[in-house]
């Protein structure tokens, strides 16, 4: 799985550059997770390394398969110096290793929630998975594996969750749009949901 994991940071180098830090957290039972940091002007971009070295498996078989099933790693990008988003690194890690420790499959249009600020002070304590392919291409592997997926994470309020549960994401993400939302803003408020 090493083999797979440097093929990821050399994708993740080639489309956000060198990192500038990163950490690495290991929970009991799972293997290593490191979440690297990129600097790109006033983004700073947090990007996974360590969640696909295994797929993720469909948790209602008996059996996970050590060699099928999707892939994936998760990019957040915040505008920098607005706040102490580098405490992001343990909860992003926390996410990462979610489907080893509970048979997740993370995929586009889900919802994360972590029961706890992103960092200190954040409105945000769970984020929408976005589609993939934009930011970061898709890393193909060779048969049979899966490609490898970025998966972007858009920080959602306590009221943008509740409203995501009842509408969707699809709205969500329009209703996002429409207003012109700032994703990015670490310190911004709820979307008006009228």
């Amino acid at each position: 799985m090493g083999e797979i994991l440097a093929l990821v940071e050399a994708r993740l180098r080639t489309a956000l550059g060198e990192p500038d830090a990163r950490a690495g957290v290991t929970f009991l039972g799972t293997e290593r997770i490191e979440v690297l940091r990129f600097i790109d002007g006033d983004v700073v971009r947090y990007a996974t390394l360590g969640m696909s070295a295994q797929p993720m498996a469909d948790p209602t078989s008996p059996l996970a398969d050590p060699v099928k099933g999707p892939r994936a790693e998760l990019v957040l990008s915040v505008r920098a110096g607005l706040a102490d988003t580098d405490q992001v690194l343990r909860p992003l890690a926390v996410l990462a290793a979610s489907p080893q420790v509970e048979g997740l499959i993370v995929a586009p249009g889900a919802s994360l929630d972590l029961g706890q600020p992103l960092w200190t002070a954040a409105p945000f304590s769970s984020v929408l998975v976005a589609e993939p392919g934009g930011l970061v291409e898709d890393l193909e592997l060779d048969e049979p594996y899966e490609p490898v997926r970025f998966l972007p994470l858009l920080p959602m309020t306590h009221n943008e969750a509740a409203w995501k549960r009842v509408r969707g994401a699809q709205e969500l993400q329009e209703r996002w749009l429409s207003h012109g939302t700032d994703l990015r803003d670490p310190l911004r408020t709820s979307v008006a949901l009228d």
